[in-house]
């Protein structure tokens, strides 16, 4: 018999809650509700709607039960660092902060003036970046952190949302910037320096806990049944990786979306003088194993350049961009994807144009030729990236999955593989929900095993092999492109 489970998979540019059906091995998966998301400006500042994802994880509830299904179970996962603080009476406490507002900057001097960064490092494993939830409650009122009676991640916030139980899943605390994945506990030194308290976060869990009931009427008022709510990996990346289509050791990751991140799955955290200086992450992936990875701006730039063209009356599908960028000429100009300033949104095709100005580089001279600047200056700098990872694990790296929404820009992904020189594997889209959903099954013990939901994966959907081209050429671009980085 087929058994059913939902996913609520909410990303910072849309929200989507799939129905997963497994059956003889195989996993489809449909949409049920999609819904755009994206930080609100209210008087300069940049909060998320948080209400209104709510409204709208309801409307997708209320599709699957009009589905009349046998539904086994539900979870959520969501981008990380951002949070919901609760007030005594168990309710949001409103504006829940976007992590590309400006305030972390004042969060950044807060914490150096408290702890300094190698002891950070040493204690997280995380790479510095501004945005990190450290930083963030670091720029909080003191008043409205002393009002807070508990702080969840988004993900977890949306799984107590269901259950009302309240959890952190050790996937998504770990993208805080307070957790250690030595002890596989809040940081209590970091706690300590920062005068955070302790009882102020919801407990730790591991990937793949039963956490109760949906509550009682959140489903009388969808028309569900109180099915099982599962933390699985509640960060979206550590979703996406446990569904990693892979076999073998020699692999490694691209989570490709509006965020970039690649890694290897590792057994234990790297966390030294060298993987501090190179800016790697140590996040906790599914069965307590350990993403080493880089976070990498991805197709955030594309995304920003297409929103400001729209204003001008300028529209493009995603389709469209990939055709003009692979007929655009090719190495024209290259921008650092890691620059400060592209992590921050609007006018977006200024900054490129900015850059490349500053480094003595044509400015593009039509859209095509942003979006080409802007894919081939991705794939060099998942160039660098691959390398670092080679050099902090002294393994080589034969082969890289591609996953998630960026599977499907085939212009990237060849210039991923001409730039790596080594096969590219590319899909599933969702893989995000994909983990979501087979985490959830383990859990329920209707899959044995990790490797065997993995088996799963490759039985269910088809990849793409982008196979290197042109590699002489790309090592000559590769030579411009690490000048640009110093």
């Amino acid at each position: 018999m087929p058994t059913y489970y939902l996913a609520c998979d909410l990303g910072a540019d849309s929200g989507r809650l799939m129905l997963g059906t497994l059956d003889a091995g195989k996993l489809s998966l449909e949409e049920l509700h999609r819904f755009p998301n994206g930080p609100v400006k209210t008087s300069g500042a940049l909060h998320w709607n948080l209400d209104g994802l709510f409204n709208e994880l309801k409307i997708g509830l209320k599709k699957a039960a009009a589905k009349s299904l046998p539904l086994a179970s539900i979870s959520s996962d969501s981008w990380g660092v951002d949070y919901v603080l609760y007030d005594e009476r168990g309710l949001p406490m409103l504006p829940v902060w976007s992590y590309r507002d400006s305030r972390t900057a004042s969060g950044v001097e807060n914490v150096q003036a408290n702890i300094e960064w190698p002891a950070i490092y040493a204690e997280t494993g995380i790479q510095f970046m501004a945005l990190n939830t450290i930083y963030q409650l670091a720029a909080e009122p003191p008043e409205r952190l002393a009002a807070a009676k508990q702080l969840l991640l988004i993900g977890d916030a949306f799984n107590f949302y269901c259950s009302g139980v309240a959890r952190n899943e050790v996937s998504n605390a770990s993208t805080t910037q307070l957790y250690n994945p030595q002890t596989q506990t809040w940081s209590k030194k970091i706690f300590t320096a920062l005068k955070l308290r302790p009882e102020m976060f919801a407990p730790l869990c591991a990937g793949g806990t039963k956490l109760g009931p949906m509550k009682k009427n959140l489903a009388q008022e969808t028309g569900l049944a109180q099915i099982e709510v599962i933390a699985t990996c509640s960060h979206d990346t550590g979703a996406a990786v446990a569904a990693v289509p892979a076999d073998g050791a020699d692999w490694a990751y691209l989570s490709s979306g509006t965020w970039s991140l690649m890694g290897v799955e590792a057994a234990v955290p790297v966390i030294n003088e060298q993987s501090r200086a190179l800016g790697f992450t140590n996040e906790i992936g599914y069965g307590g194993s350990v993403r080493l990875l880089k976070n990498i701006i991805g197709l955030w730039i594309v995304q920003e350049c297409r929103r400001a063209w729209a204003k001008t009356g300028e529209k493009y599908d995603y389709a469209t961009l990939e055709k003009i960028a692979a007929e655009a000429p090719p190495f024209v100009s290259l921008i650092n994807p890691d620059d400060a300033r592209f992590l921050s949104p609007e006018n977006m095709p200024n900054k490129i144009a900015e850059f490349c100005t500053e480094t003595g580089q044509p400015v593009p001279a039509n859209h095509a030729a942003y979006v080409r600047c802007i894919y081939e200056s991705l794939a060099l700098f998942y160039r660098v990236t691959l390398r670092k990872l080679e050099r902090l694990t002294g393994k080589k790296i034969g082969q890289l999955h591609i996953v998630g929404g960026g599977s499907q820009a085939t212009t990237l992904n060849q210039c991923a593989a001409n730039a790596l020189k080594i096969p590219v594997l590319a899909g599933p889209t969702e893989c995000t929900a994909i983990g979501n959903i087979l985490v959830q099954a383990i859990t329920l013990g209707h899959l044995e095993s990790h490797t065997a939901a993995r088996a799963v994966v490759r039985n269910s959907f088809e990849l793409k092999t982008f196979t290197p081209e042109n590699t002489a050429q790309w090592d000559a671009a590769a030579a411009r492109f690490e000048k640009l980085l110093s």
